[in-house]
């Protein structure tokens, strides 16, 4: 008998079907992947096989655990069964764990809450199977508070709370999006291990096919709320049938035309043994200061028409020396030179050469102003700015060079899709034609169609505008495609730089090759 069978499940909301008949059937030990773009109805399966839809959803068919019916259960059976038997883990582990609680006291809950341990054997419980994914008391210690922790750590707390039970189906939505590449490959060994070890029935939710060729059991791939094609790995990525399947590979393994550098390119940004430092907090008033080196004697030169892009994983300094490019940050030692001229203590004149886009758009605009009053935002860094016709004609130009429409500058951050928000935040980099732009991790939140949409837009301006940029991203495939050099960066320093093809081809250091293996790879048949 299979672990979970889903037959003719729909969900309907104010009138429309966001799930259509999905049928699909899970046997223990075994992981399933969801994949298809956002709006596909991928989470809205989980949160139906969990039973967590809105009110004014109204959900039918049949979802069978071990042959019991979930669909109409009350609230009080359903609370026994999540956790107990069905557990999830969300994408972003932040804003899924109590940030006032220790994750010792997190991962105890599940204990309690459920009457599997008594108060004095859940601490020891709660230990062993942070310990079990791989943080042990010893060098996590469990009064630790989710801000103490990195990304890959936060994500290991959420499985933690997720198989306190030792439930039979795991439901995994996104759990790596955010996380970089080696520590993405760790976190989906240590699911592929727990399905295994435990015989856990697990769904695996994605946008990136990428992530689960060599993970999956069985692919589905979603489209508006139906199921359109689902096979075995080796079977979907050999003969896909569906367009919409075709369509998502060939997006996924997407590559950008760049235009040819400029003859002779002179140096744009010249970053000469830059060093920054933090003071770590002090646990106690006794405690000496101590700091923490993020940037070490960092040096590069990035030319005129240079595309360049940075990579290494979270907390090797990239964001750290990002800032002080902006110069959002001091530094302690170094120079940063732009066109020839110093930016420490630069005035907004020179400052208005760089502008950068963000990795979450939404975030980056103030919900309140509309979208022409937040691209014409870099005018205040100009002495003399543009007179208000002006400005407006610029606004109208730049939108309609993003692929938008001149009217969308009338409308509010809300009403746009993230790729939209994408290009209305390069737009803004772009209205007072700056000689630099930084992408922070500006597509790493995007489905893949959007991504390359996103990417070939980017590659359109860098021929039209001239454009120099540096591309910060824990995503190897895309900085390959969109890059002329790179730089490694690995403990606040730059182990190894040079041609991007060369580069990822044949790394020479130790820390390169190590990133480059632990990418994941669109399977070739």
């Amino acid at each position: 008998m299979n672990l979970l069978a889903v037959k003719d499940l729909s969900v309907k909301i104010g009138g429309n079907f966001v799930l259509d008949k999905i049928n699909f059937e899970l046997k223990s030990g075994e992981i399933l992947a969801l994949t298809g773009e956002s709006g596909s109805g991928k989470s809205m399966t989980a949160l139906a096989l969990m039973q967590l839809l809105p009110q004014t959803a109204a959900c039918s068919g049949s979802i069978r655990l071990e042959g019991k019916e979930i669909v109409g259960l009350d609230d009080r059976a359903l609370c026994s069964l999540r956790g107990a038997q069905v557990s999830m883990v969300f994408q972003e582990p932040m804003t899924a764990l109590n940030p006032v609680k220790t994750i010792g006291n997190q991962v105890m809950e599940a204990l309690l809450e459920h009457g599997m341990a008594r108060k004095g054997d859940a601490y020891h419980k709660a230990a062993q199977v942070l310990e079990r994914v791989g943080l042990p008391p010893s060098k996590v210690p469990l009064n630790s508070y989710p801000h103490q922790l990195s990304g890959g750590q936060r994500q290991r707390v959420v499985i933690a709370m997720a198989i306190a039970l030792r439930p039979k189906l795991l439901i995994a939505d996104e759990p790596t999006t955010a996380l970089d590449v080696t520590t993405q490959a760790k976190i989906l060994e240590l699911l592929k291990r727990l399905a295994k070890e435990d015989q856990l029935g697990m769904i695996l939710i994605t946008h990136d096919l990428a992530v689960v060729a060599d993970m999956a059991d069985d692919i589905a791939v979603m489209q508006s709320g139906r199921i359109v094609e689902q096979a075995r790995p080796e079977i979907l990525f050999r003969a896909m049938q569906h367009p919409y399947t075709k369509a998502l590979f060939s997006a996924s393994g997407h590559q950008v035309s760049l235009p040819d550098l400029p003859p002779d390119p002179q140096p744009l940004l010249e970053v000469k043994q830059v060093t920054r430092s933090y003071r770590l907090a002090r646990r106690s008033f006794w405690e000496k200061p101590k700091e923490k080196v993020a940037v070490r004697g960092v040096s590069f030169v990035l030319r005129q028409g240079e595309r360049l892009g940075l990579v290494g994983e979270s907390g090797c300094g990239k964001s750290t020396l990002t800032r002080a490019i902006l110069g959002l940050d001091p530094i302690d030692t170094g120079e940063i030179r732009l066109n020839g001229s110093s930016l420490q203590g630069a005035g907004a004149e020179l400052r208005r050469d760089i502008q950068v886009v963000f990795q979450d758009p939404y975030g980056s605009f103030n919900p309140r102003h509309k979208v022409a009053q937040l691209i014409k935002e870099p005018y205040h860094l100009l002495s003399i700015p543009p007179s208000r016709k002006e400005q407006e004609d610029a606004v109208v130009s730049v939108l309609k060079s993003v692929g938008l429409r001149a009217e969308d500058r009338f409308k509010y951050i809300h009403e746009f899709s993230g790729g939209q928000r994408q290009r209305i935040a390069i737009a803004r980099a772009l209205i007072i034609r700056p000689k630099l732009v930084i992408f922070d991790e500006a597509v790493s939140a995007l489905d893949v169609s959007v991504r390359a949409q996103i990417l070939d837009l980017i590659a359109e301006l860098a021929e039209e505008y001239g454009l120099s940029y540096l591309f910060i991203s824990h995503d190897l495939f895309v900085v390959r495609s969109i890059t002329d050099r790179c730089l490694v960066m690995h403990n606040g320093q730059i182990v190894e730089h040079g041609d991007t093809k060369e580069l990822f081809d044949n790394p020479k250091h130790k820390y390169s090759q190590e990133l480059i293996a632990a990418a994941p790879r669109l399977p070739v048949f």
